[in-house]
């Protein structure tokens, strides 16, 4: 217990410093203190999530699929070229990593009987269930690094974060 408030301290104290030195730069203090607590956050969840994969067998690029087609409106399937662009990646490549995840049993492929050409992409019952294995364990530990926030608190910091995301969708095209 005593290590791991070293670590928090010690966390804290570079938060501070990294903080410190944006406002040295010509940040304004307070969006400083927001945007660095932010990627602090987001790095140290990447690095559980990563790990998380692995034990899971799924590689990110696989996640992005599972995640893209549990997301979906219930019934309906993607396209193998709308999964590539969500994913940022090449349809050749998204091609190569849904055989392997239809060999898997997670996704299935179907000819679109609207368009003969064109394939349509579903979720596998195996593919939902690893989906969910992982948004459970992903819980746990979001849940951990929440406790220090009642659940009122909790609500707060989601509708400021809500209120963000309003005004980035606002004002930033894609």
């Amino acid at each position: 217990m005593a290590s791991r408030r070293r670590l928090a301290k010690s966390a804290q104290e570079r938060y501070r410093a990294d903080v410190a030195t944006y406002v040295a730069a010509g940040g304004e203090e307070t969006i400083q203190r927001v945007i660095t607590a932010i990627h602090g956050l987001q790095r140290r969840l990447n690095h559980w999530y990563d790990r998380q994969l692995v034990d899971l067998g799924v590689t990110q690029g696989e996640w992005t699929v599972l995640s893209q087609l549990a997301r979906a409106e219930e019934g309906t399937s993607m396209t193998p070229s709308q999964l590539a662009e969500a994913a940022n990646i090449a349809p050749s490549s998204m091609t190569h990593r849904l055989d392997r995840m239809t060999e898997r049993g997670l996704v299935s492929r179907t000819t679109d009987p609207a368009n003969r050409t064109r394939v349509l992409v579903s979720l596998t019952t195996a593919g939902w269930d690893l989906f969910s294995e992982s948004v459970k364990g992903s819980d746990i530990v979001e849940s951990d690094i929440l406790s220090a926030l009642s659940a009122a608190e909790r609500g707060e910091l989601a509708g400021l974060l809500e209120r963000v995301i309003a005004d980035l969708d606002e004002h930033v095209e894609p």
